[in-house]
């Protein structure tokens, strides 16, 4: 074990998979001389070669279009796009040719691609640099999404994603990259896709998060047990897929449920979290559950982000709200 932040984990975990299957090929804009805008590529090109290492052109269309042919070659790409927001440049390329590829096919073709991509608030980036945009990808068929919440699940679900034979939109939120930072696994380490996390046990209310809002809810529920209120906190993992089993034991183990997520409202994938609970395990629940998100407006400029991003008050206020109830 050693104690690393999320982006040497990711750094070390594409390492290990390119020196396991010489197949595994990294694309993207600077991944190679430059290592990567935040550095999660850093030391591939050098030990990789030219060959397998590959700086794009800044057309996301065409990264993610590349690809497709590489991985109906045999292939293994691991892509980057810069970030989350540029992916839709690449919408045409990634719903209608990546998350299709298999089922077209018949499974003659590989569609073994993993798309790796920071996101999400709290470092005053520029516009479309920050946007929370996994409900798009989640209404895909065929696309699997993942979004590690620590730096081991960041190794281990990474490697997961790569050895998918499914596409796999891997998430990183930028806020993670080092402000994360935990034991990850030495060597070849996996962690199985569809399979949440309990970040914290509780029995009270339970608090369903993904990625840099697993974090804020620890925070919270750590605040509200010196309240003596015990909080449960379930880190999805994966959204694509969704580990109903564990969502059903969470909701009814504690009766009462928040969900946050730093999208906007409308549409995003608290609501369907939220339509799965009233579906599977409605009688279990004590008082309506609670949304905790951004706002129906675009991403704002830096100087307003705290006021958009669901932060540690928000939840708590939600927590209470719910318990109250």
């Amino acid at each position: 074990m050693a104690e690393l932040n999320m982006l040497q984990a990711i750094n070390e975990s594409l390492h290990f998979e390119m020196a396991r299957d010489e197949r595994v090929v990294v694309l993207g804009e600077d991944v190679g001389h430059v290592g990567g805008v935040f550095r999660a590529t850093e030391g591939l090109y050098e030990k990789f070669g030219e060959q397998r290492v590959t700086d794009m052109p800044l057309a996301e269309g065409v990264i993610a279009g590349s690809a497709v042919g590489l991985a109906m070659a045999g292939l293994v790409p691991v892509i980057e796009m810069q970030f989350l927001g540029f992916s839709l440049q690449a919408m045409h390329q990634i719903g209608g040719q990546i998350a299709r590829l298999r089922n077209r096919y018949q499974g003659r073709f590989s569609s073994s691609i993993t798309i790796r991509s920071p996101f999400g608030g709290g470092v005053r980036t520029p516009e479309l640099h920050s946007d929370s945009l996994e409900a798009l990808f989640a209404n895909i068929p065929g696309l699997k999404v993942v979004l590690p919440a620590t730096a081991a699940d960041a190794k281990g679900l990474l490697a997961s994603a790569i050895r998918d034979p499914d596409p796999v939109l891997f998430l990183e939120p930028l806020r993670g990259y080092r402000g994360i930072k935990d034991e990850v696994p030495d060597g070849e380490y996996l962690v199985p896709l569809g399979k949440a996390r309990v970040a914290r046990e509780g029995t009270d209310v339970v608090i369903i998060a993904w990625s840099h809002q697993v974090s804020l809810a620890c925070r919270s529920a750590d605040r509200l047990a010196e309240e003596g209120v015990s909080v449960q906190v379930l880190d999805l993992r994966s959204l694509v897929p969704l580990d109903l089993e564990a969502i059903g034991d969470a909701v009814r183990a504690c009766g009462r449920v928040v969900v946050t997520q730093e999208a906007p409202t409308t549409a995003g994938f608290a609501a369907e979290v939220i339509a799965t609970i009233n579906e599977e395990c409605f009688y279990s629940l004590e008082a309506p559950v609670e949304r905790v998100t951004g706002y129906d407006v675009p991403y704002p400029v830096g100087l307003l982000e705290d006021i958009y991003v669901p932060d540690e008050a928000r939840i708590t206020a939600a927590v209470r709200k719910v318990l109250a109830a």
